[in-house]
């Protein structure tokens, strides 16, 4: 039985997240509480496998509450918020930052015939998170990686390429965070995320890191120094140096897909110039394309098991045979680094 605490101030809130949560008798909803406050000593009482909380609530908001659990009782926690609110968004990114592990939109109603679909999309979700182990992977020590080890190979590289999903947005943020202002690469980020909160993403990133961050739009060229940041709903790919935004259907369920951008710099001979990234997520999106680019020359690395918060996207990946290297999240940048170096 997966036990879930949902803290959100709003009741309708509260009501329609336990109707959705119902569906599966293998999900209970072990409490609920209206602010950050009484989340913070629920979840030290009731210990659940998983918190649904809303950014917003009084007493304690949700950022406060996010930082108290994680210092006191590290748990997953999935963030509420309102996609259309800069605000809320903002806030729940910022959530992520500080240790929480996902957002979704938050539900206002169901309409009755989508209800089905959002309760197995929700359930799915939840199951996922709750099976996360929340250890602070990002704040620990690097361990110590034998120069010898790190090989890197001669050849010019103007393509960064970096797919995650479950876990990624923090994973994505340290890895950029830890790139340098004059990066000699373009770099693409496919990130799987709730949707309408892809804007939020690339907005948090942009104010996180040094390097300039935005949404790709059609038709741009590739700049170096630059990370584009894949919209909702749509595949990134790279044809021709130009990006390309498409609609064809999802691959693993996903759209926008790590697997539509890697296959795309396999098929357009952008392969040898490409240094492409594997970071933590469920599912195996990716491995195939990544695959598809190591034998056409390109440079892959893979975040390994210790590090990851899912390690399902990876693991594929690497049982492709598709990792040029596997390393823990800390010592990725130092690698990327030295394939760009100028």
């Amino acid at each position: 039985m997966i036990r879930i605490l949902i803290a959100d101030d709003s009741e309708l809130t509260r009501v329609v997240l336990r109707d959705l949560l119902s569906q599966d008798p293998g999900v209970e909803v072990a409490g609920e509480v209206s602010d950050g406050r009484a989340a913070v000593e629920q979840t030290a009482k009731l210990k659940p496998d998983l918190v649904i909380m809303d950014v917003m609530m009084p007493i304690m908001n949700g950022l406060e509450a996010v930082a108290e659990i994680m210092a006191k009782t590290p748990t997953p926690i999935l963030m509420l918020s309102a996609n259309t609110d800069p605000q809320d968004s903002r806030s729940a990114f910022a959530a992520i930052k500080l240790g929480a592990i996902d957002v979704m939109a938050k539900p206002s109603g169901v309409v009755t015939e989508a209800f089905s679909q959002i309760a197995n999309q929700l359930i799915a979700k939840v199951k996922s998170l709750s099976r996360i182990r929340v250890i602070h992977h990002y704040r620990a020590q690097r361990p110590k990686i034998e120069k010898e080890k790190i090989v890197l190979p001669s050849g010019p590289r103007r393509i960064l390429a970096i797919g995650a999903s479950t876990g990624g947005p923090q994973a994505v943020l340290q890895l950029l965070q830890e790139l340098p202002e004059d990066l000699a690469a373009a770099v693409f980020v496919v990130q799987h995320i709730a949707d309408g909160f892809a804007p939020g993403f690339a907005e948090w990133l942009d104010r996180e890191t040094v390097l300039p961050v935005r949404l790709a739009a059609a038709g741009d060229d590739l700049q170096t120094g630059t990370v584009l940041v894949a919209p909702n709903n749509v595949h990134l790919t790279v044809q021709e140096n130009h990006i390309h935004l498409e609609d064809s259907p999802p691959l693993h369920s996903c759209r926008p897909a790590v697997d539509a951008l890697f296959h795309s710099l396999a098929d357009h001979g952008l392969a040898v110039e490409t240094v492409a990234v594997l970071l933590t997520g469920m599912g195996s999106d990716g491995a195939a394309g990544l695959a598809s680019i190591q034998k056409q020359g390109a440079y892959t690395i893979v975040q390994d098991e210790a590090s990851c918060a899912v390690f399902g996207m990876p693991k594929a990946a690497i049982e492709r045979g598709a990792a040029t290297q596997v390393l823990p999240l800390g010592h990725i940048s130092e690698v990327v680094c030295g394939l760009f170096a100028r």
